[in-house]
């Protein structure tokens, strides 16, 4: 398609777009009485608008039935995740019954690996991508400490190509291969929180099962970005959290998935908790846990009301919008994005050293471009900063720009393209 680097041309973009209407959904933050141009929905998506009302009617049924809104609540609060299920399902791609809302990402990831990471004293080394974020290496070097390995030697850390922040499939996989006879587990993040990179999941939990390993993903950056099919891909588990795609508010409530074959095998080890009992029994308060079937047997408190009711409005906008759809604008957008960036180097030529390192392939990214800019990036990060665009830095050279398809525009992206000009100009760059 034939970008145009004009506000006529993004005006016409956005008059086209069948999703616009949704960006009056969402509170957008205010820059001298003006909407900002919002380009965080990686790190925080914005609060829908009927956020408010969804968690106003929990506060409602607290005060009027105390204990009792467990079962007399609008939404009774005993089985309230459940009104979350169907709904995550179709985010991930995934079985209802492989899918629950529990906990915090961090939380979810170190229940998954008690389960998933089983070493013995051959099979026993992790493959994780270069550059994760940062918690996830923790809790890998952790459970490989756990377990009485070395983590410089449990842990293998997938390297890039010189001089690319990327990391190529094929390499991944002859990896995974290189390592099979020790290989106990696969665990990246579905996007590279950094790079942006988009890593393709399927073929990466093919090689890790023709291994002997079990695969697993954090989708911090995916789920909501991404069209996922965790059940068709046959991952074997996967965490996210829903406070920056999903615009779940800070700290939201985050997702689990696991797969089927693995779901219902009692015999699997995990961390046991009662919310994780068989609720036919739960309030019996047997002593032997017997764990529901599915996802849900993963559970370990009691059900965040208030959180998972912010979560539920976001969702319902989600259901409303559909991925399909959503992906199908996030690709556009993204590459418009690309295009403006292009055409405002190719028009200060002494940029000197600033460059997009997320992939050019819109298969290979969600709606994030990564731009590393070698010479006066904080100050550039400022200025934009100054002219009401919110975007985000990463020490210690990249500045994360994400055009979120439920309420970015393209006049967001031609305007982001002019400060940028201008900001180049600004810190001599």
């Amino acid at each position: 398609m034939s970008f145009h680097n004009t506000l006529a041309y993004a005006q016409q973009m956005d008059e086209a777009d069948t999703l616009r209407h949704f960006r009056n959904e969402y509170h957008i933050p205010q820059h001298h009485g003006n909407d900002c141009i919002y380009f965080t929905g990686n790190s925080l998506g914005l609060q829908p608008k009927a956020t408010a009302a969804y968690l106003n009617q929990e506060l409602a049924d607290w005060a009027q039935y105390g204990v009792e809104g467990h079962f007399h609540a609008k939404r009774p609060w005993f089985p309230y995740h459940e009104f979350l299920r169907n709904s995550a399902a179709n985010l991930v791609g995934a079985l209802p019954s492989e899918v629950v809302m529990m906990n915090q990402l961090t939380v979810n990831l170190h229940l998954m690996l008690t389960s998933f990471y089983q070493p013995t004293a051959e099979r026993y080394k992790i493959i994780y991508e270069y550059n994760p974020f940062p918690s996830d290496r923790y809790a890998l070097a952790s459970h490989a400490y756990l377990h009485g390995f070395e983590t410089d030697d449990a842990l293998i850390e997938l390297k890039p190509s010189s001089g690319s922040a990327l990391i190529k499939t094929a390499d991944i996989i002859k990896t995974i291969e290189t390592h099979a006879d020790t290989l106990a587990l696969v665990m990246i993040g579905g996007v590279n929180y950094y790079s942006g990179q988009a890593f393709d999941m399927q073929a990466i939990t093919l090689a890790a099962h023709k291994a002997g390993a079990r695969c697993g993903f954090d989708l911090a950056h995916a789920a909501g970005n991404l069209k996922l099919q965790l059940h068709k891909w046959n991952v074997d588990f996967a965490v996210w959290c829903s406070y920056k795609y999903l615009n779940s508010g800070p700290g939201g409530v985050a997702g689990c998935f696991v797969h089927q074959h693995h779901a219902d095998n009692f015999k699997l080890p995990r961390l046991a908790g009662w919310w994780g009992n068989d609720p036919e029994t739960r309030f019996e308060m047997p002593e032997t846990f017997i764990p529901k079937e599915g996802a849900d047997g993963w559970q370990l408190s009691n059900a965040p009301v208030m959180s998972m009711a912010c979560h539920r409005a976001a969702l319902d906008l989600f259901d409303a919008a559909g991925m399909d759809a959503l992906v199908a604008k996030s690709k556009m957008l993204t590459n418009y994005l690309e295009f403006i960036i292009d055409d405002v180097l190719q028009k200060q030529p002494n940029h000197n050293g600033i460059s997009i390192i997320t992939p050019r392939q819109s298969d290979e990214r969600g709606c994030q471009l990564s731009i590393r800019i070698e010479k006066n990036g904080k100050k550039i990060h400022q200025y934009l900063t100054q002219k009401g665009i919110i975007a985000d830095w990463r020490e210690p050279d990249v500045l994360r720009v994400a055009p979120v398809p439920m309420y970015n525009t393209f006049i967001d992206v031609f305007y982001f393209g002019d400060a940028l000009q201008q900001a180049i100009a600004y810190a001599g760059a």
